[in-house]
């Protein structure tokens, strides 16, 4: 009975140090959990501000885009409508124009006499020119405030 007392005893014993072993090694790994939770927890926030701030950017251009799309829109339906005021009423439309002179003097200076008009093909790169220059000038708009809202800020 005595050697029972004592195997009783180391049992025991390994058991409360089983237990300690096995205690501290969940303590650790808790801490360690805790920790690499934390640092998520800090990554998490820092994600969720760069989506807010990302967001917000995103917002910023979308308006632009819209302001820019509208008023090229305006510029192109200004463009139509005087164009196809041109095309009714010909003669309202004021282009400088010089004639070619003549060397040599006629005898009635009516026999030359024409109107100075452009030709069709001219009227037509007009209003084509007129179109790329507002998109142009449009385009630009856009990039300097791009660059004023995104860049510089």
């Amino acid at each position: 009975m005595k050697y029972g007392k004592l195997y009783a005893i180391i049992a025991l014993v390994g058991i409360i140090v089983g237990s300690y072993w096995v205690i501290n090694w969940q303590a650790n790994r808790i801490n360690s959990l805790t920790d690499i939770n934390k640092k998520l927890a800090v990554a998490l926030e820092e994600q969720k501000s760069i989506n807010t701030d990302y967001q917000a950017r995103i917002m910023r251009l979308n308006q632009l885009d819209i302001q820019y799309t509208q008023e090229l829109a305006n510029a192109k339906n200004e463009i139509s409508r005087l164009r196809d005021i041109s095309e009714r009423h010909p003669e309202r439309v004021y282009i400088k124009a010089e004639c070619p002179k003549v060397k040599t003097t006629p005898a009635t200076s009516l026999a030359y006499a024409t109107t100075a008009r452009p030709t069709d093909t001219a009227i037509r790169n007009y209003w084509l020119l007129r179109e790329r220059i507002a998109e142009s000038e449009l385009m630009i708009k856009g990039l300097q405030d791009y660059i004023r809202v995104e860049c510089v800020n």
